[in-house]
């Protein structure tokens, strides 16, 4: 049984591996191809590629579940085609033994997933867009198409990029009263987190008073917010990008605000519940080999689990969005498209007894 099970991992590990290069592969090269279309200022061929290779970490989270699901049914596809399955079931072998063999070599891919989803790509997405902000500006103290605005209380903060390391470029800031009146303004080019507050240096600030405006100058100011690098990195990168840590804190955030934190909330749901989305692909995959697609060639294989994976991401991205119209919690969004895969494989085990 050791070595029966030690042949399934070899052959599903490295089909998985296999596309998954092949599928992040040809995102990189035609995400190069649309970066190269965007050159200006100091953003070049060179820049374009680190942002490229930057991204895969990415990439790689993203289709991971997918990859999951189309190596499965190459990998067991192969074995169905040499019947070799069939003597594994002759010999005695069930097909939840069979599963189990299976699933066991895809919890590394899982495991891989979550960690470089969790501690790779929130810090990786971040640098990398920030970096090409700062080199397609040129100049960062000119305001930018690019940029993040945030709001904290009456105050209203545009920063053309942030950086990973505690570091912001082009911070704009505009102070409101109660009755939404603009009290005042300020634009610093740079600020640096230093001490638990920011200092702002080159600051140019404006006093709008009842009948005249007034205005100074200076090279430093100290800026105290409950603004950190921490919350700023979760606030500048889209919801996906994040961590499961990240999502929560600024989700918390968000409510202290009395902001909508419905996106963030989805996403931390649809993070949290990968690991078990990436498991019922693997199952989805064996109740498809041992059911309607035991006997039909690769090619249709790998079709069929594009075509599951298209239908799943639809699910996902279909709900998602349902949740926030209509007010249903985004624990239920993340969880049907899992449920109803789940029940299909089910289904399909049930017949191929």
């Amino acid at each position: 049984m050791k070595k029966l099970n030690s042949y399934l991992a070899s052959i599903v590990v490295r089909s998985i591996c296999l596309v998954l290069l092949i599928v992040v592969g040809l995102d990189a090269v035609f995400s190069l191809i649309e970066e190269l279309g965007d050159l200006e200022n100091e953003y070049q061929s060179l820049q374009a590629l680190q942002f490229v290779l930057l991204s895969i970490p990415k990439s790689f989270y993203e289709f991971s579940s997918v990859s999951v699901l189309i190596g499965c049914l190459a990998g067991l596809g192969v074995l169905a085609n040499n019947s070799e399955l069939t003597v594994m079931r002759a010999a005695g072998l069930s097909i939840e033994q069979i599963a189990w063999a299976v699933m066991k070599p895809s919890l590394l891919i899982v495991c891989a997933s979550i960690l470089v989803g969790e501690f790779v790509v929130p810090y990786s997405e971040s640098y990398a867009v920030s970096q090409r902000i700062i080199s397609q500006s040129g100049n960062t103290t000119s305001l930018i198409k690019q940029g993040y605005w945030h709001r904290e209380g009456d105050q209203y903060m545009h920063f053309n990029a942030i950086l990973p390391n505690g570091e912001l470029y082009g911070v704009t800031r505009y102070q409101f009263n109660e009755r939404r009146e603009l009290l005042a303004s300020s634009f610093a080019r740079k600020a640096a987190y230093q001490g638990g507050h920011w200092e702002l240096f080159d600051v140019t600030q404006t006093e709008l008073l009842q009948k005249s405006t007034r205005g100074s100058q200076l090279k430093s100011l100290r800026w105290d917010t409950d603004l950190t690098p921490e919350v700023l990195n979760v606030a500048i990168a889209k919801p996906d990008d994040l961590s499961i840590r990240g999502l929560y804190t600024y989700s918390g955030y968000l409510i202290e605000q009395g902001l909508n934190s419905q996106k963030y909330l989805l996403a931390f749901w649809k993070k949290l519940f990968q690991p078990l989305s990436m498991m019922v692909m693997v199952l989805v995959a064996i109740s498809c080999i041992f059911g309607p697609l035991r006997t039909v060639t690769m090619g249709h294989r790998i079709f069929s689990g594009i075509l599951l994976g298209i239908l799943f991401r639809f699910a996902e991205d279909l709900l998602g969005p349902a949740s926030i119209v209509f007010g249903f919690p985004p624990v239920i969004a993340s969880i049907i498209p899992i449920a109803l895969f789940l029940g299909f494989a089910m289904v399909l085990i049930r017949r191929a007894r």
